[in-house]
């Protein structure tokens, strides 16, 4: 039994999974031929998950994906930097250690951030500075979906959905025993990092098991801070505070049916990591997990059934000094069933349920939200129409949300949260095209209409903030958020040359935000009039405006020399220019003003050598001045471009094929500040993007 697993929902899950294997079980089994030994598997190709239930290799929403030695050259030690300048994502950048993804210009609970296709809730939505625990040394592949047609997964995918895929309950068997480990040494901080990830099995049962660690200092810059940590200097270039300790593990296996599978994996992750925003506060971190999953082929009219389960168990401990402050907690539960049916006629879809349950709690001096409980239940469908000239797609969802605050049971003098229950039943639906138009040209179109509940926080919180530097005061009256967004694409492929564009808009009723009051609050949440008073925060309201985003972004290849280029090099040698652009406006349309920490126009190219075992790239990314901010709470800042460079050897000992690389970011040392993180304006100048730093590392895979 998984420990804790109390709630009536995953009381369901565990029943429903161990139906499907003793369903399977039932099933006539053929015993398995023999494949002979120097038989090679074939190669099939990738297909993204995320937003693409049915397994079309078309997508239809717009979507990257980032794997292997793709993966492996852009990992940070942070899920938000990992993917910054990927086509329309940005990073929320909390210095070095905390970092959320931000897409098209929305960030926090609009982005959903699930592991392996499942819930993996912890705080990070709540704070910038509360970390992701997800590393991408034991990550397989990292799926983002842009826009707001994954329904599937709630109104909190309004901006688009991360997936974090790390394989720990196999779904496929695996014959034989494999896997790969990573070692790496970056000089900006002095980072040494490892991980290593073993599979095994049969055509019957596969096992999975991986082990990181991470252990950064302190991250060098272009420009001498202050700091007063004891035992730092006072002056230094270095960010203050930003060392980082990570480490964590996996252990998951699956049994395999002729008709089916179930398996089970717990994951645990620790982190202890300074936060930047002040000298000598560290966030001590944990996150424990549990999942079930498991898939039934019954035949007939439902042709699958799959469910997944799982139990998160998160808590970190703000420490101020060695002393322990504040304790933010996260308990929760998720569920999620599916029912495929076969075609009727050229339709072909699904229906499903999903639950979660979490029960949240802040205990200490700067617990500015209530102890509270979310319940929610969704029901959802997702059909696709195949024709002649390429697919349309339907999906809707209706929920049932209940937020419950419970106070401040650990001091019942506290009496400044509300107290009581909300209920919210959202609703969404979309529809996709997608159309074929030659063979090289490809045109895609997604509308959906979009209510996302409000979270706990936005309703109920009422203390300060520390992270953005102000006195939060939530509405426990706020109503839905409400959104229509709509995205248009084109692609175009010919060999090695490609080219993909999509351009949006996205209007809000209801855009849940923090708006100053103009007033000023002390250590107890009294209005100071007094213009000289120190220690005071600003008070910010959580209050519904009307909203508008649009953007466009951009990306493709070009092959210069090589085979389909303009000349031909010796062997096999290709060089190709890899090219990016995004824009994106946000604006307040009650005020008139733009939204807070949106990424200004940005470009890049790399230039992508490889000769047989030899591989290079040599690129900048540019980031516009951003002058469209808000008249309070924003910065403005200057624009940049960073210079990178990285060159990569592979090599085969026995089984073994080794990855020998090396990679210099920020080339020119150049001073830089994030348009989209906080820090640039509540901190400046504490907090730029970090300096020049060598990375070198080595991957085998066996």
């Amino acid at each position: 039994m998984i420990p804790n697993f109390r709630r009536n929902a995953i009381g369901a899950a565990v029943l429903s999974l161990a139906s499907l294997a003793a369903m399977a079980q039932a099933q006539p089994q053929s015993v398995p031929q023999a494949q002979p030994a120097e038989a090679a598997a074939p190669a099939l190709p990738e297909i993204a998950v995320t937003g693409n239930p049915l397994g079309a290799s078309e997508l239809i929403a717009p979507t990257t994906t980032l794997s292997g030695d793709r993966l492996l050259m852009r990992s940070e030690s942070t899920l938000g930097e990992t993917l910054n300048n990927l086509p329309g994502v940005s990073s929320s950048y909390f210095g070095p250690n905390a970092s959320r993804p931000i897409i098209r210009g929305l960030d926090g609970d609009r982005i959903r951030i699930l592991q392996n296709g499942g819930g993996a809730p912890d705080a990070s939505s709540l704070s910038y500075d509360h970390a992701v625990p997800m590393d991408a040394l034991v990550t397989e592949r990292v799926e983002v979906l842009r826009g707001p047609s994954a329904l599937q997964y709630g109104g909190s995918a309004v901006g688009g959905v991360v997936n974090v895929i790390d394989n720990r309950i196999p779904s496929e068997p695996i014959n034989g025993f494999g896997g790969r480990a990573d070692l790496g040494f970056s000089t900006g901080n002095k980072e040494k990092n490892g991980g290593v990830v073993l599979e095994g099995g049969n055509d019957r049962f596969a096992l999975h098991v991986d082990a990181f660690n991470r252990d950064s200092k302190d991250v060098s810059v272009p420009i001498d801070l202050e700091c007063s940590k004891p035992g730092r200097p006072w002056l230094a270039r270095k960010i203050c505070n930003s060392a980082n300790e990570a480490h964590g593990g996996a252990v998951g296996g699956t049994l395999f049916f002729d008709r089916g599978w179930i398996g089970a994996s717990a994951s645990t992750y620790r982190g202890t990591y300074g936060t930047v925003a002040e000298d000598d506060v560290t966030i001590g971190m944990k996150s424990d997990r549990q999942a079930i999953e498991g898939e039934w082929r019954p035949g007939g009219f439902i042709s699958s059934i799959h469910a997944k389960a799982s139990h998160t168990n998160y808590r970190h401990t703000e420490y101020e000094g060695r002393e322990a402050g504040t304790t933010f907690s996260n308990m929760s539960n998720d569920l999620r069933i599916e029912a495929r049916h076969q075609k009727i006629g050229n339709f072909e879809g699904l229906v499903g349920f999903s639950s979660e349950s979490s029960r949240f709690a802040a205990d200490g001096a700067e617990a500015f939200a209530p102890h509270s409980r979310t319940r929610s239940n969704a029901l959802f469908l997702y059909e696709e129409l195949g024709t002649s000239w390429g697919r349309l797609s339907f999906g809707a969802r209706t929920e049932k949300v209940r937020v419950t605050s419970l106070g401040y049971p650990e001091d019942p003098t506290v009496t400044r949260f509300a107290i009581g229950e909300r209920t919210f039943n959202p609703h969404s639906a979309a529809v996709g095209a997608l159309v074929n138009l030659t063979p090289q040209w490809q045109l895609t179109s997604n509308l959906a209409y979009t209510e996302r509940a409000p979270k706990d926080y936005e309703l109920l919180a009422n203390g300060p903030h520390v992270a953005t530097a102000a006195w939060e005061v939530g509405n426990p009256d706020l109503g839905k958020e409400k959104s229509t967004g709509f995205d248009v694409g084109a692609q175009w492929k010919s060999g090695a040359n490609t080219a993909r564009v999509n351009a949006y808009v996205t209007r809000f009723r209801n855009y849940i935000g923090l708006t100053a009051s103009g007033r000023t609050l002390d250590e107890e949440g009294q209005v100071v009039t007094d213009p000289e008073a120190t220690d005071t925060l600003a008070e910010y309201l959580y209050s519904g405006v009307r909203a508008r985003f649009t953007g466009i972004e951009a990306s493709g290849n070009l092959r210069l020399l090589g085979t389909d280029g303009f000349a031909r090099l010796a062997d096999a040698s290709t060089l190709d220019l890899e090219w990016r652009g995004d824009v994106v406006r946000a604006k307040n349309l009650d005020t008139g003003e733009p939204l807070p920490r949106i990424a200004p126009f940005r470009a890049g190219a790399t230039l992508a050598y490889g000769n047989g075992p030899w591989s290079a790239r040599f690129g900048f990314d540019y980031n516009a001045a951003q002058r469209h901010v808000p008249s309070v709470g924003a910065r403005e800042t200057d624009s940049y471009t960073l210079w990178n460079a990285s060159i990569a050897y592979r090599m085969k000992v026995q089984r073994a094929n080794l990855t020998w690389y090396a990679r210099l970011d920020n080339i020119t040392n150049k001073l830089a500040y994030s348009p989209t993180s906080i820090l640039t304006t509540t901190v400046y100048p504490n907090a730029p993007l970090p300096g020049r730093s060598l990375k070198v590392g080595l991957r085998v895979t066996f």
